[in-house]
């Protein structure tokens, strides 16, 4: 089995680049399954009914939140109706959506840490859990969405063996530790972000810079233009469910490249 899992889609220009490289990334990686984290994909903030209906379009199969998943109140009302959407599964029980989602043979946990981030349950616990009800025969990735390095590496080496991969999103900066634990476990502390490369983690860098410089409350736009998809392919043997190879992708899209 090959899984593709792509890092936080940030506005438009991370949907173009996804909606535009996305169907011959499958192709060219023979990828059976796409996970992407989707909590920034509506203006670098939440996500809506109609861009999750638009990210799914695109072949994405899975999409995993965050601490942004409820910025759009709108998405409370499909979230539960949608399985293939999923909030992390830590949040407290009386939230709306899911944590965990099967999709023929693949199992999809999201989870978000709490080192730096708002109050919620724990994810170590919850993810043990949550790994007694996997259906038999499926393969298990998880979606690790922590602010702290620290925490995600944790969560790697705490699943080592009785997952196939852990991938930290949240902080859209890439990470270079793509690797195989000792019990065959996939992982990598950051996916990276699916958004415009010359920008501040996918925000216009004006905006963020007058952030910086005056302390003041600005408004933070997403970036356009050339847009990397930060994203490993992972190989995963069935029969054992443990990952076999991971390695960063990365591809870059020129939305302007056709008109040169």
């Amino acid at each position: 089995m090959r899984v593709l899992a792509i890092g936080d889609i940030v506005g438009r220009a991370g949907r173009q680049a996804l909606t535009a490289l996305l169907p011959d990334l499958r192709t060219l990686h023979e990828v059976d399954y796409v996970i992407a984290n989707g909590e920034n994909a509506a203006a670098g903030k939440g996500i809506t009914p109609r861009i999750a209906q638009e990210l799914f379009a695109a072949g994405v199969d899975v999409i995993t939140g965050g601490n942004h998943t409820f910025a759009v109140k709108e998405i409370e009302a499909v979230i539960d109706h949608e399985p293939r959407l999923l909030r992390p599964a830590n949040y407290p029980v009386a939230a709306p959506g899911h944590g965990m989602v099967t999709v023929g043979r693949l199992t999809v946990i999201n989870l978000i840490g709490r080192t730096f981030m708002q109050p919620v349950d724990c994810p170590f616990r919850t993810v043990d859990t949550l790994l007694e009800t996997v259906p038999a025969g499926t393969v298990v990735v998880v979606d690790m969405h922590a602010e702290a390095t620290s925490e995600k590496v944790a969560m790697g080496w705490y699943l080592d063996g009785r997952v196939a991969a852990v991938v930290g999103t949240h902080t859209h900066v890439p990470t270079a530790d793509a690797r195989l634990l000792p019990r065959a476990t996939a992982v990598v502390t950051d996916l990276g972000m699916t958004g415009a490369v010359d920008s501040i983690i996918g925000d216009d860098v004006a905006a963020v810079l007058r952030r910086f410089l005056t302390a003041m409350p600005t408004r933070l736009t997403p970036a356009e233009g050339r847009t990397v998809i930060g994203s490993v392919l992972i190989e995963i043997d069935e029969g054992s469910g443990r990952a076999t190879d991971i390695r960063r992708l990365d591809p870059v899209y020129e939305p302007y490249a056709e008109h040169r």
